[in-house]
C-alpha cells in the first residue's frame, strides 16, 4: 500500500494528498499543538484541537477557522467496500454460495427478522454440512433457492432488506 490519503473536510469538501504532496508543506511546531504551516509561501496557523486516532478523525483550527477532518488511506477504502468500517454495523446484504454444494435445509422466510449468527440455511459441500449464519441483524427480502437445490460458488442465496 502506498501512502495516499483521501481528506474528508466537513463531510463537505474531499482532498486526495500523498507523501509527496505533504513533504512540500513547511510545519514547524511553535507550542504544544499548534503549528506555523508555510504553503506555496503563504503562512498559515495551525491547532490541533481534537484528535480521534481510533475513527482518524480531527478538529483543525487554520486561521482562527475551525475544521473537522477524517482522514483515510488504502487500507480505510478496502475495509469499507468490504462492508466493515470502525464503529458501524456490518451492511452485507447478499448471501453468496461460498462453495458449491447442495441445499439441504433453509431456517428463514421471506420478510423474518433474523439476528447475527442466526442460521439462515445448511449446505452440504464434499459430504459436510456448512451452516451459513447470518452475518448481521436485518430482515430477509429475497430467497433465490430451495431445498434440494445445486448451487455454484459465488450464486446468490439470501437477500437482506
Amino acid at each position: 500500500m502506498s501512502n495516499h490519503y483521501k481528506l474528508n473536510v466537513n463531510n463537505t469538501f474531499q482532498f486526495e494528498a500523498d507523501q509527496e504532496k505533504v513533504s512540500h508543506l513547511d510545519a514547524i511546531s511553535v507550542e504544544g499543538n499548534k503549528y506555523h504551516v508555510l504553503k506555496n509561501h503563504t503562512p498559515f496557523q495551525v491547532e490541533m484541537v481534537s484528535a480521534d486516532f481510533i475513527r482518524k478523525n480531527y478538529t483543525v483550527k487554520v486561521n482562527n477557522n475551525t475544521y473537522t477532518v477524517k482522514i483515510g488511506d488504502e487500507l480505510d477504502a478496502l475495509i469499507k467496500e468490504m462492508g466493515f468500517e470502525i464503529g458501524k454495523s456490518k451492511q452485507i446484504n447478499a448471501i453468496k454460495a461460498p462453495m458449491p454444494g447442495l441445499i439441504l435445509e433453509i431456517s428463514v422466510e421471506v420478510g423474518q427478522e433474523v439476528k447475527e449468527n442466526d442460521q439462515l440455511l445448511i449446505l452440504e459441500a464434499m459430504k459436510m454440512e456448512n451452516s451459513i449464519a447470518s452475518p448481521r441483524d436485518g430482515v430477509i427480502k429475497s430467497i433465490t433457492v430451495q431445498k434440494g437445490n445445486a448451487v455454484e460458488k459465488g450464486q446468490l442465496l439470501i437477500e437482506f432488506e
